[in-house]
């Protein structure tokens, strides 16, 4: 390659002792480059090394020798007074720019940034970063890049004119592969030669913000010969700026292209990274496809297709699969073979991959997806030192995950935690006090073998994404508590509905924050208070209610949340009935899922209520007796709905539903779906269902309405398809009602219908058209076959089922209240086990 005249002499890169600097044009993430580029540093051993990157990183080039400093790592820039507007560099072990800080600083030799300050290229709303690089690795991620412009893919081009069809195949054919030669300049010269015609074809090639960049970098490449003399310069930058290096500008246009840039306060840190986000398809695109097999290529010291194979035969045999050595050296056989007959010097990753789905993985893609995750792209995380710089908050995070020992990882984990162990308790509300500021870290996954509170799945996962959120939670306060505190506060302060007050105050207590709960309660109460729509309330009351359950835990006081629940279920109960009178379809569907909710939040205040647990509402009942639920009295008279004295909250709230369910102006989905929970609930007289059911399926109910009505009654999730199962009354009412349907009417309700039946399991649908077809009511072979047989009666043997309660009771921890209730079998033992068995019937 011969000099060009520029603003000072350019020699090329073969030749760095000609009289310029020595221009090292790299693909970024590529271990071909990385290895040349070690090697022409070591030949040519300059005085200064300037790289593409933000000046602001200068004074961080010196972490990159520490010991702690494991890469893939990224230097983040972000705005100090708004650090969501950041950027990052990410760097890899096999990253050219990261194998020459490596060489300098071991060496002594000073670092430089060169291209353009991220106090500009942030201020300008650029993300820039790797993203914002432009070179053989692939079309730049710039978000606001003009969208009308014809943008090229320099590799891509290349590979075109070389008459292949993927470009990084033809990178690995004529680098990667590339045995290496006696002359240490000659890739960059070559690399140089072809971006340069490329730029005489193209120009920018639609890359117009690369402009200002490149001019940026002729003046510090310029300062830089100054100071060191032409010969000591070296500077390793994306192929693509090569050429514009070489260029001929004068000194004073490129301060004209840089004067008046806006400028914003930045500061910059290095953060982990990961080889899944240097992927293009995770997101954030980087310019290779294959990270993990990149950092195989660059750090396997021979023999990289057996090395590579034999690491999938270890992951395939972690996942309990036959792999043998055979299967690898047919492997090693077959990716030789497809390597020659598609004419490429050696086997690349398609090759690979082919012998590995074809012998180790019998044809299938499903172990080759597993693979493909954790080898091609893989999940290393990079580590950065304590002296590296840090927002406070960051610093206080990463002292308590070193204390609870919770390491962040790339690869997602499930983590189980026992409430009632101190280290999972902290590291419990840790996670949540977390999620609350937005640094999604961990998200809750549902428990494995218990229901109980004191127990919490979660699925972990760092992302790199994560740094900037820690930096932008940082405004709200130095430690992690009192950021999740103050952002506590003022989101209930904010809050647009009653129920996202409840939903925080529910996260406050997972999170146990006793500083921010008073505020949020505060707010909550008066929100309660002003907010007259029965749809908001039934919306707050089951966070509300379920945040009640976590004082036994976590021992946190809910007595003020268990008050404000209480008089929150009362509005309820009152405002309910007229809410929901002349609703249409839409309104209707709503108003059922609200009926849902407040149902379970009931039943949760009820639980509460009958143990005194939690500081929840009401007195502690008798142990030794039972809940009595009262369903007499006028329907659908609020005085008795208020009564202290109608059963409880429970007694209260199924006065309420049997209200509903004799509404003549309630919707349809409403009356039934009320009427399911009675009967679930146990409270509905025997054939009292299904009189409801008739009364609503007569031939004076609008077809529409009736329809609602059964989408209510046994529509949905609700195991109502069971239902119609196992008693065929009730079947045998829906059958009759449908069969008498006009035609003009049942096109109108079948697509209802089908909704309805549509959510069945398939065995549940087959064994309704099995009992439709053979007609409801009839006994099929199987029941009679069951008639006089021992063990089956048509009524239920009180003595035989009362002979399971010892056991069950030892099962769930009630074994000494068992030996105390069955110490007899007269008067005060009887009472004993009567109450015994209610409070096995409560717990189950």
């Amino acid at each position: 390659m011969t000099a060009t005249e520029g603003g000072g002499r350019v020699a090329s890169a073969g030749a760095p002792g000609a009289g310029g600097p020595l221009l090292l044009g790299v693909r970024h993430h590529g271990p071909g480059s990385a290895r040349a580029v070690r090697a022409a540093l070591d030949a040519a051993e300059p005085r200064v090394l300037l790289i593409e990157g933000p000046p602001e990183a200068d004074d961080l080039v010196a972490l990159a020798a520490e010991a702690d400093m494991r890469p893939p790592v990224a230097l983040l820039a972000h705005v100090v007074d708004e650090p969501g507007r950041s950027a990052f560099w990410p760097l890899a072990e096999f990253s050219p720019e990261w194998v020459a800080i490596q060489w300098a600083v071991r060496r002594g030799v000073p670092v430089r940034f060169m291209d353009l300050p991220a106090t500009h290229a942030l201020a300008r709303g650029e993300e820039e970063g790797e993203g914002a690089r432009t070179d053989g690795g692939g079309e730049p991620a710039e978000e606001a890049a003009d969208l009308d412009s014809v943008r090229i893919d320099p590799l891509g081009a290349l590979a075109d004119a070389a008459g292949y069809d993927d470009p990084e195949r033809w990178w690995e054919d004529v680098v990667e592969h590339r045995a290496a030669s006696g002359d240490a300049f000659a890739p960059f010269e070559a690399l140089g030669e072809a971006m340069g015609a490329l730029r005489e074809t193209y120009g920018s090639g639609g890359h117009e913000r690369d402009l200002v960049r490149e001019a940026h970098m002729r003046i510090q490449l310029r300062a830089a010969q100054r100071e060191f003399g032409s010969e000591g310069v070296a500077v390793v930058c994306g192929a693509w700026h090569v050429p514009a290096l070489r260029e001929k500008v004068s000194v004073a246009a490129d301060r004209a292209v840089l004067k008046g840039l806006p400028k914003v306060k930045v500061d910059m840190t290095w953060v982990p990274w990961t080889h899944r986000r240097l992927s293009r398809h995770s997101g954030y695109g980087a310019g290779i496809d294959s990270p993990g097999w990149y950092g195989h290529l660059f750090s396997a010291p021979d023999r990289p297709v057996e090395r590579w194979l034999t690491k999938v035969a270890g992951l395939l045999r972690e996942e309990d699969r036959l792999v043998s050595s055979a299967h690898v050296i047919e492997a090693v056989r077959l990716a030789d073979t497809l390597a020659v007959m598609r004419g490429r010097p050696l086997p690349g990753l398609t090759e690979t991959m082919d012998a590995v789905r074809a012998v180790m993985c019998e044809g299938s893609d499903v172990p080759l997806a597993l693979v493909h995750d954790r080898l091609v792209v893989g999940d290393v995380l990079g580590e950065v030192p304590d002296s590296a710089p840090a927002v406070p908050l960051q610093r206080d995070l990463t002292r308590l995950q070193r204390r609870l020992r919770l390491k962040p990882e790339a690869l997602e984990r499930e983590l189980e935690l026992d409430l009632r162990k101190e280290t999972d308790a902290a590291r419990s509300r840790l996670l949540h006090r977390l999620r609350l500021l937005g640094i999604g870290w961990g998200e809750p996954a549902e428990s494995r073998g218990s229901t109980g509170t004191f127990r919490e799945t979660w699925r972990l996962r760092w992302e790199p994404e994560l740094s900037v959120r820690v930096a932008e939670a940082g405004v709200w306060g130095t430690t992690v508590v009192g950021a999740a505190t103050a952002k506590a506060e003022a989101g209930a302060v904010g809050a647009a509905a009653l129920a996202d007050v409840t939903s925080l105050a529910e996260r406050c207590l997972l999170a146990e924050l006793p500083e921010a709960l008073p505020v949020v309660m505060r707010v909550l109460a008066d929100r309660a208070a002003l907010d007259a729509d029965v749809g908001h309330l039934a919306q707050a009351l089951p966070a509300l209610v379920r945040s009640l359950r976590y004082g036994d835990v976590r021992g946190t006081s809910t007595g003020a949340l268990g008050e404000v629940a209480l008089g929150l279920a009362e509005r309820v109960f009152v405002g309910l009935p007229p809410a929901c009178a002349g609703l249409d379809a839409d309104a209707a569907a709503a108003m059922r899922g609200h009926v849902d909710g407040v149902h379970v939040a009931v039943g949760l205040l009820g639980e509460l209520a009958s143990s005194g647990g939690g500081g929840g509402p009401g007195a502690p009942a008798d142990e030794g007796e039972p809940v009595v639920v009262g369903t007499a009295g006028a329907v659908g008279d609020v005085d008795s709905v208020r009564s202290p004295s109608a059963g409880g909250v429970r007694g209260r709230w199924q006065r309420v539903l049997r209200g509903l369910v004799g509404g003549e102006r309630v919707a349809g989905v409403v009356r039934g779906r009320c009427a399911r929970l009675l009967m679930d609930e146990g409270v509905l007289a025997e054939g009292e269902a299904a009189r409801f059911m008739g009364l609503a399926l007569s031939p004076g109910t609008e077809p529409g309405e009736a329809a609602a009505w059964i989408e209510g009654f046994v529509g949905g999730g609700a195991g109502g398809g069971m239902l119609l199962v196992h008693d065929e009354r009730l079947l045998g009412l829906v059958d009759t009602w449908l069969t008498g349907v006009s035609e003009d009417a049942f096109v109108d309700v079948l697509p209802l219908l089908r909704r309805t039946f549509a959510a069945y399991e398939p065995g549940v649908r087959r064994t309704l058209g099995e009992l439709v077809r053979r007609g409801p009511g009839q006994q099929s072979s199987a029941a009679l076959m069951t008639e006089g047989a021992p063990g089956f009666a048509a009524e239920l043997d009180p003595e035989r089922a009362d002979a399971v309660l010892p056991v069950l009771g030892l099962l769930l921890g009630l074994g000494g209240e068992q030996e105390r209730g069955g110490a007899g079998r007269g008067g005060a033992a009887d009472g004993g086990a009567g109450r015994s068995r209610n409070r096995l019937v409560g717990v189950a």
